[in-house]
């Protein structure tokens, strides 16, 4: 599963808006497979703040753990942010380059949890 955060707007700044869009992601989020990852996309986000960060990456982290996996970005806020959120969690998000590079993670996760191997996956 792919969540494009541009969905919620460019300019993702405070604690209340972060909370109500996690809450709003939730029907969503039922749909997950066990074996699937859940990517968080930054392309389009203009301002990415610790509030807003922490309000929707954190529960996701807590309960998706390595399957979160977040989009490198470019963005100096929202690498400002990333930094600052692994800081005072004590964790380390797992992140990818670009989609070539999320799509190994996608299958490593689907092999681990007993997942078929596809052909193109043996290159």
């Amino acid at each position: 599963m792919i969540i494009e955060l541009k969905k919620f707007g460019t300019t993702l700044i405070s604690r209340q808006t972060g909370s109500e869009a996690f809450l709003a992601f939730q029907p969503a989020l039922k749909d997950v497979k066990e074996n699937e990852a859940i990517e968080i996309d930054f392309e389009g986000i203009l301002t990415f703040s610790p509030s807003w960060g922490d309000e929707f990456l954190t529960p996701l982290l807590e309960k998706y753990g390595e399957k979160l996996v977040l989009r490198q970005s470019d963005n100096p806020s929202v690498k400002a942010t990333l930094e600052m959120l692994e800081e005072s969690l004590g964790k380390k998000f797992k992140m990818s380059g670009s989609d070539k590079d999320a799509e190994p993670a996608r299958n490593a996760l689907q092999n681990d949890a007993g997942g078929t191997e596809k052909p193109e996956d043996k290159k």
